[in-house]
């Protein structure tokens, strides 16, 4: 029964819901499986009967809609359903995990218990990280607590607009920096970028519009072209009697803003924003042959770039994602993005985990993704860091592009883009790793910083002399390889314990003091050591030697007129030009603050703001990454901010200029600058290359309106290519 606390109305729509979710259910639906389902349906609705959304709409829909989109988007089955019922039940009611654990069992109970919040707790920097990190340890027992977190953020992110805006920006934030990834390393593409789509919307609306209204305009057109390019294939495929279907998809807003960005094209200039998807139906086993057959066909009647081909089949991603993507030339004259997969393929593509489960037979060797888990589970069990730097390490190794490098003997090894030769090595073994001097690199002798690339076949040159040293962190990208060589340094520092213990006794028996465990840790606070091992391997090498020891123990009796500091950072607004300013920002109270170098913001930019204690307040554009990292960490130091103009302030901002290198264009640039617009240029770097000038122009200026009259005034020359407003956050 469904409690008289919901109304009339609210009571049918609760009903009518619940038929959904069963429709949804695309699994076994036994009777004893559906009276499960039920029970907690109903439990649910009496739990949450007297809570209320802050739309006004009744909490119980939030449940059902994250158990609708578990069951439907990513097909998982009756424990999966009837924990996402229940997973806000312990956190928001009056219920406990005994309760759940008493009515659903123990497998239930275990993974309501993983989605449920910690409660709020004194000196924890960040409970976000917190909550983060007790989700992400669920991998080592339940991947399904983290499909149904990321059902859970997909429905709140639907539902963000009755949010304030200040809770709309911690929220998108952390999803686009830690939720959309994981998503997309689950291999859940369609979640993903419906989460990466909207974040973009909160954090920067005014470039999600911009594009979504583009996409519009050129959909009708696009769409009528592509059927035309499709056609011959299709009528080709149908004679040799391959079975395939073809799509037109719609890329997203997220991915054409990205692509925008790496590329430094306008919307007009991008050909990708609309994709062609052949999809064969075949059994698995002819699945390859069938693609590339596909390509064939396709290439017979279109050009094929071939620099752009990526074969996802011979090598799957390690999310499980399988397909062919190549560019070829329409007949419009434009390029075309293809994608050719299987049925298969397909499923697992959009579904991701569970789909990959559900094809996956039992003498079927280890894919890419059964190997990420396992690298996620040792990462968990083995990553004793705080939350903060186990939530980065997660992002740096598992969250990132991978690449596939071969070991001499033709093993293949996936690594995070970006990866070195070092982090091959402690990958392969932390002592390979401690022991490295050099590496073969397809038979070329390189060191141990050079970069990888895909296809590389490496080989390490250790030797026993050599030992791990700190100037190696440097050149790591991976968190495995930045874990080994911390715990290597540690082995090597400790071997030169006793001989630093010696050391130490000696210096203070010349220095009439007493070795005692009290003036060992003076010694240490004043060199910022924390470690013992460190301590005495400094000694032992010298770095921490007689003068340091007396002039931190014996002050008064020092000759030396040698006085050590520690520097600290001041903040300041070195980055704007004018008076002295605390006031430009409007907030909720009176606060001094600093304008993030990063991403330049200025007035007329969307802003957001960081209170952190003892420090002036953050000031971010809110699409800048810096931000985002931010927000997905320290949600609750958001303060709101509004630019407050003043027009006798000015602020730096960077433009990226790309022109015909004609003669007069720097007269004619400065001249605008200074003379119409009366602008003030902090500098202006131009670089000749062939027939164009690439420009970087450094210039002050009091908003965003002053800027875009300039930029329009620039575009109007008739040497000017192109313009981008340049920063970290990538936007322009």
């Amino acid at each position: 029964m469904i409690p008289d606390t919901y109304s009339k109305e609210e009571k049918e729509e609760i009903e009518r819901r619940h038929r959904e979710l069963i429709d949804a259910w695309h699994g076994r639906k036994e009777p004893q499986d559906l009276e499960m389902v039920d029970k907690a349906f109903y439990f649910a609705v009496e739990a949450h009967k007297d809570q209320r959304r802050r739309s006004g709409e009744p909490y119980i829909y939030h449940p059902i809609a994250v158990a609708h989109i578990a069951a439907h988007d990513i097909g998982l089955g009756r424990t999966s359903i009837i924990c996402a019922l229940l997973h806000d039940v312990v956190e928001d009611t009056q219920y406990t995990l005994d309760d759940i654990r008493e009515m659903f069992g123990e497998k239930v109970s275990k993974v309501v218990d993983g989605l449920t919040k910690f409660e709020l707790m004194d000196n924890v920097e960040s409970m976000q990280a917190e909550n983060f990190k007790k989700i992400i340890t669920s991998l080592s027992y339940d991947v399904r607590v983290v499909l149904i977190k990321l059902s859970d953020r997909l429905h709140n992110m639907r539902t963000l607009d009755s949010m304030p805006k200040h809770k709309q920006l911690k929220i998108a934030s952390e999803t686009s920096y830690l939720y959309a990834p994981l998503a997309y390393r689950l291999g859940l593409h369609a979640i993903r970028i419906e989460l990466e789509d909207l974040a973009l919307k909160y954090t920067n609306p005014t470039i999600y519009q911009n594009i979504k209204k583009r996409v519009d305009e050129v959909r009708g057109q696009r769409v009528s072209e592509l059927r035309k390019f499709i056609q011959p294939v299709m009528d080709e495929l149908a004679k040799l009697g391959i079975k395939t279907r073809a799509e037109i998809k719609e890329r997203s807003v997220n991915s054409i803003w990205k692509r925008m960005m790496e590329k430094e094209l306008s919307f007009e200039e991008l050909y990708a924003s609309f994709i062609v998807r052949f999809i064969t139906d075949c059994p698995k086993e002819q699945e390859r042959l069938e693609c590339w057959k596909i390509y064939a066909v396709l290439t017979n009647f279109y050009r094929p770039n071939t620099a752009k081909l990526k074969d996802w089949i011979s090598f799957p991603k390690t999310n499980g994602y399988e397909s062919l993507h190549a560019i070829v030339m329409g007949p419009a004259g434009t390029w075309v993005e293809v994608q050719i997969r299987s049925e298969r393929m397909e499923e697992i593509a959009e579904k991701g985990f569970a789909a990959y489960w559900k094809h996956k037979t039992d003498d079927q060797t280890e894919s890419g993704f059964d190997e990420w888990l396992k690298k996620a589970q040792a990462l968990i069990s083995s990553d004793n860091a705080n939350a903060i730097e186990f939530v980065d390490n997660f992002k740096l190794d598992l969250f990132s592009d991978e690449i596939f490098v071969f070991t001499p003997k033709g093993k293949m090894i996936t690594l995070p883009k970006g990866s070195t030769v070092l982090d091959f090595a402690y990958n392969i073994h932390s002592e390979i790793g401690d022991h490295s001097i050099a590496a073969n690199v397809n038979n070329q002798l390189t060191q141990l910083n050079r970069i990888l690339l895909t296809g590389d076949q490496v080989e390490i040159i250790t030797s026993e002399a050599q030992h791990p040293q700190e100037k190696w962190f440097e050149f790591l990208a991976t968190a495995t390889a930045k874990s080994r060589l911390k715990n290597g340094i540690k082995e090597y520092r400790r071997s030169f314990r006793e001989q630093g213990e010696e050391k130490f006794g000696e210096i203070m028996r010349k220095l009439d003091l007493d070795p005692s465990k009290a003036n060992r840790h003076t010694v240490m606070e004043s060199e910022g050591l924390t470690s013992s091992i460190d301590f005495y391997y400094q000694v032992a090498t010298g770095k921490i030697d007689e003068s340091i020891i007396r002039e931190v123990l014996k002050p008064q009796s020092s000759n030396s007129n040698f006085v050590r500091y520690i520097t600290f950072g001041l903040w300041g607004n070195s980055n704007s030009k004018g008076k002295e300013n605390t006031s430009s920002i409007t907030t909720s109270g009176e606060f001094d603050f600093n304008v993030s170098t990063c991403c330049n913001p200025i007035p007329g930019d969307d802003v957001i703001a960081f209170n952190f204690p003892g420090e002036p307040l953050q000031i971010h554009r809110s699409n800048c990454p810096k931000a985002i990292q931010l927000s997905s960490r320290y949600g609750n130091n958001i303060v709101k901010a509004k630019w407050q103009p003043k027009s006798e302030i000015s602020f730096l901002s960077e433009l990226k200029i790309t022109a015909l290198d004609t003669a007069g264009l720097l007269n004619r640039m400065t001249n605008l600058l200074s003379n119409e617009m009366k602008l003030n240029m902090h500098s202006l770097h131009m670089e000749a290359k062939d027939d164009l000038v690439e420009a970087t122009l450094s210039i002050f200026v009091h908003n965003t309106q002053e800027l875009d009259d300039l930029i329009s005034k620039l575009n109007h020359m008739k040497e000017i290519q192109k313009i981008v407003r340049k920063n970290n956050s990538g936007s322009n």
